[in-house]
């Protein structure tokens, strides 16, 4: 499967919460599973997507890794979802896959001999007395994340700091007020074998601390990089996934920056995605630097797609990425063939936005990016929905190397101008006027004669609303 673009895996699928890890010389990502126009999140089971490092446009889909059935607690319904999960090469050449089963404030683990699975259940992370890690005094387990030390020393992270702590519960385990939670465990991979500690202060302890503005929420993940720890996760603020440093896997994090936000926020003037809650983490493939993030499509946050964007590294510290439609080799997008609008990094409108939360936005006057299909229909069928006045999506970039004829695939109740901007949303470069279209067609502009690596920016102005399929180049 050839993929060398945004969103970095097929459009009709749906991995969220991306954990990218290398093994064995090709690079896998797990995380959660959506179900598209699901009513919950993570509905799916486990399933994972690898490509070799040295082929990064090469993805295979390894299929359903870990099925909540296999877990003892599933008992089914909605709330009996698997969030997000990593996954790590134990010291015994077993991987080890670490999640948590809803709200219910236990870490499960299950294992494979391989990293594309199948894994089976293998436990619960525990006590030394067989107490399970939730029953004691501990706040609620939530998003783990699993490191393994230079020194063979193992760490699992997990925590959920929401602004009101009560508002939800795992066994009467209220959310966590102190910060992310750090344990040490056994070789055993189960066991624990330290005092929980706190790193990563929340909106509860925060004032007067680095993490102030930008405090933890959820989605932990560690990565070492040149002998510092690297603490990635998701902040109050939804958007943004943030990360704090040290010298020690466990304790002096301090906060030092954004690493994406899924709307640009702080280096754009303006939103240019809806934003929505934010988890993913940080990928070293031969010194050069990429963070795994999620978008929101579909008008919630049930329907998230994975995205990838190249990071600044200098001095231990990283840049604040921008969204782009590069993906994961980095390189501007050729003018030639077609693309599925899905592609496009930004859609916004200047009518507003929304954020994107666990119920749809019914504003027809908002664009937003969809399927036409079913949830697990092999066919992708990615469309962009409610186009309409005002509407804007955004690609960057495109590689201009010729002179092109720009074609935009359209359907619906319109009248009025289409219209290309290159760079920034009020350089207008091609007008187009466009009426009422029953079935899919191609509107072609007049020839481009521009060189370069440019935005590409698709706007409308008139009455009515339509749906885009596709950008083509002749």
């Amino acid at each position: 499967m050839k993929r060398f673009f945004n969103p970095l895996l097929p459009g009709n699928e749906y991995l969220p919460d991306p954990e990218p890890r290398i093994f064995n010389n090709r690079i896998y990502i797990y995380g959660s599973h959506d179900k598209f126009n699901g009513i919950s999140f993570c509905l799916n089971d486990y399933v994972t997507y690898s490509c070799d490092i040295n082929n990064l446009s090469d993805w295979r889909y390894e299929g359903i890794i870990y099925k909540k059935e296999q877990d003892k607690m599933f008992k089914g319904g909605i709330m009996n979802v698997f969030f997000a999960s990593d996954c790590i090469l134990g010291l015994d050449d077993y991987y080890y896959l670490y999640y948590t089963l809803g709200f219910k404030g236990y870490i499960g683990v299950a294992r494979s001999k391989t990293p594309n699975g199948p894994f089976e259940y293998y436990g619960n992370v525990k006590y030394k007395d067989g107490t399970l890690l939730g029953k004691k005094k501990e706040p609620l387990q939530f998003d783990p994340a699993i490191f393994i030390d230079d020194d063979n020393r193992i760490y699992l992270y997990s925590g959920f700091a929401p602004k009101y702590l009560s508002i939800f519960q795992g066994k009467g385990k209220k959310a966590t007020k102190e910060g992310a939670m750090v344990f040490e465990l056994d070789k055993d991979m189960l066991t624990i074998v330290s005092d929980v500690k706190y790193i990563a202060k929340t909106l509860h302890n925060s004032k007067n601390t680095s993490f102030e503005g930008h405090e933890f929420f959820e989605a932990s993940s560690l990565r070492k990089f040149n002998g510092i720890y690297y603490f990635i996760y998701s902040s109050i603020n939804g958007h943004e996934l943030c990360y704090a440093t040290s010298k020690y896997p466990d304790k002096d994090f301090e906060y030092q920056g954004v690493l994406i936000s899924n709307c640009d926020r702080y280096i754009s003037k303006f939103d240019t995605s809806y934003p929505g809650n934010n988890h993913g983490s940080i990928l070293n493939l031969d010194g050069k630097y990429y963070v795994f993030y999620h978008r929101q499509t579909n008008r919630n946050s049930f329907s998230r797609q994975t995205m990838v964007e190249k990071l600044e590294y200098e001095n231990g510290l990283f840049k604040q990425a921008e969204m782009t439609s590069m993906g994961l080799l980095n390189t501007p997008l050729k003018v030639e063939g077609e693309y599925n609008i899905s592609v496009a990094c930004n859609i916004f409108s200047k009518k507003g936005s929304y954020f994107s939360r666990v119920f749809k936005n019914l504003n027809r006057n908002l664009p937003y990016f969809t399927q036409l299909e079913k949830d697990n229909n092999q066919k992708e069928s990615n469309v962009c929905k409610n186009f309409s006045d005002e509407s804007y999506l955004g690609f960057k970039y495109f590689n201009f190397d010729k002179d092109v004829v720009i074609g935009i695939k359209i359907k619906g109740k319109m009248n009025g101008n289409l219209l290309i901007c290159l760079d920034n949303i009020d350089n207008i470069v091609l007008k187009k006027e466009i009426k009422r279209k029953k079935e899919f067609e191609y509107v072609y502009f007049d020839k481009l004669s521009v060189r370069g690596i440019h935005a590409l920016y698709i706007t409308f102005k008139g009455k009515g609303h339509f749906l885009i399929e596709s950008i083509k180049f002749n």
